[in-house]
């Protein structure tokens, strides 16, 4: 059987009749999540003014805990704001783990990333950057200049580039035919070795066969490394000169 629509009508108003704790005028009660000051008990309605005053209010406070103090800022506001971004006191209190030895700490550039507001976390980023992407660019840089260096003394000692590149066509095409490659490419990168290739060429240095037992790794790594030595070839020290030379004379000698 079907509810009774005039049972419906008549209980309606009773159901929908206002609670003890609502305005007889009709107005909303305030929800609960909204608080006090923001509504409107008259009109039953959230106050759209008071709450934007409050958020600029709060936008404004949280850009200035953000943004460095001024000059003239208060000194205890000063420590207050270097405290919450994790800043020290003074720039020499940086603990600074070293990944190399050449990006040790440098107080000038502490002191210029103190001024900036760096954090512990952002200088240490500083020098880990440096260890692991500018490091690698200057050695780059360094063995390029070098090459260029011993390339300019070889066309100096053969008469120009054009006489160097013909006996290096030569040299190229005996070293390949004659020694084991580790050899050939270690003797090719300096002036030095390529000197040694020529007088083996030409019979005047004991030579290794190509099918010849190759160096042991470590010895050849070990010239190799030496001759990466700013040493040997930006100041070309004698002693470690001689050492690289006498080395690769007993590689190729046996």
């Amino acid at each position: 059987m079907q509810d009774s629509l005039l049972d419906a009508a008549i209980a309606a108003p009773a159901a929908n009749a206002p609670s003890s704790g609502t305005p007889a005028s009709g107005t909303r009660s305030r929800p609960d999540e909204i608080p006090e000051k923001f509504w409107d008990p008259e009109r039953g309605e959230l106050r759209v003014d008071a709450l934007l005053k409050s958020y600029r209010e709060l936008e404004r406070r949280l850009s200035q805990r953000l943004a460095p103090p001024g000059p003239d800022a208060d000194p205890e506001d000063i420590r207050r704001w270097r405290e919450a971004h994790d800043i020290p006191d003074a720039p020499d209190l940086y603990e600074i783990q070293i990944r190399h030895e050449l990006t040790s700490p440098d107080i000038e550039v502490n002191r210029r990333l103190y001024e900036a507001g760096f954090s512990r976390a952002q200088v240490q980023l500083v020098y880990d950057l440096a260890a692991e992407r500018l490091l690698p660019l200057i050695a780059e840089a360094a063995q390029q200049f070098e090459a260029q260096r011993q390339l300019e003394k070889l066309h100096a000692r053969y008469g120009g580039p054009e006489r160097f590149r013909r006996v290096a066509a030569q040299l190229s095409a005996w070293g390949r035919a004659n020694l084991p490659p580790p050899v050939f490419e270690a003797l090719s990168t300096t002036e030095e070795g390529v000197m040694a290739l020529e007088r083996m060429m030409q019979g005047k240095e004991p030579q290794m066969a190509r099918d010849a037992e190759p160096p042991a790794p470590e010895d050849e790594g070990e010239l190799r490394r030496m001759m990466r030595d700013p040493r040997y070839w930006r100041s070309r020290e004698p002693e470690i000169v001689k050492r690289v030379s006498e080395g690769f004379r007993r590689l190729v000698g046996g």
